[in-house]
């Protein structure tokens, strides 16, 4: 059994292009930049990033013209593929690509880009910090309850 199978959360670096193939199916192809943070052996916060070079056909093309743009966020679950080719002056080149199979568009941007970096450097002109707003968030979202006694003779067995 074999299983080729990749999910991507990410934002769009670019608009996606839309070609027409031969045949006359419709093809989009964006990238996709994820981070990754780590702290490194002096303990410093690291960022990683990465792109994925992403490729929708028919539907999944459709969709990706008509809502995805720069910066728009999109969870991408698809598989992965290697092309091959020679350039026109011999010299073989290959591309590895995430085809998509399913696309998830993510919240809508309204002009620029919500990063969660931005959005604390936000809190910070306003005097809160991410980490304030976090504690204030979690009391409002989990309820308190109090704990109350087990008796074991009041347990169905």
């Amino acid at each position: 059994m074999y299983l080729n199978k990749v999910f991507v959360l990410g934002h769009l670096t670019q608009d996606p292009q839309i070609r027409n193939l031969p045949s006359g199916q419709l093809v989009a192809s964006f990238r996709v930049a994820t981070n990754r943070f780590f702290y490194d052996k002096n303990k410093q916060k690291q960022k990683q990033t990465e792109f994925h070079n992403i490729v929708a056909f028919n539907r999944w093309a459709e969709i990706a013209q008509q809502y995805l743009k720069q910066g728009s966020m999109v969870l991408i679950e698809g598989r992965l593929q290697t092309r091959n080719w020679e350039d026109k002056n011999g010299v073989k080149k290959s591309r590895t690509e995430i085809i998509v199979e399913s696309l998830q568009l993510g919240p809508k941007i309204q002009g620029s880009v919500s990063t969660p970096e931005k959005r604390e450097r936000e809190g910070e002109k306003k005097g809160i910090s991410s980490l304030e707003k976090e504690k204030e968030k979690e009391k409002e979202e989990i309820p308190i309850i109090e704990e109350e006694e087990i008796n074991v003779k009041d347990l169905p067995l």
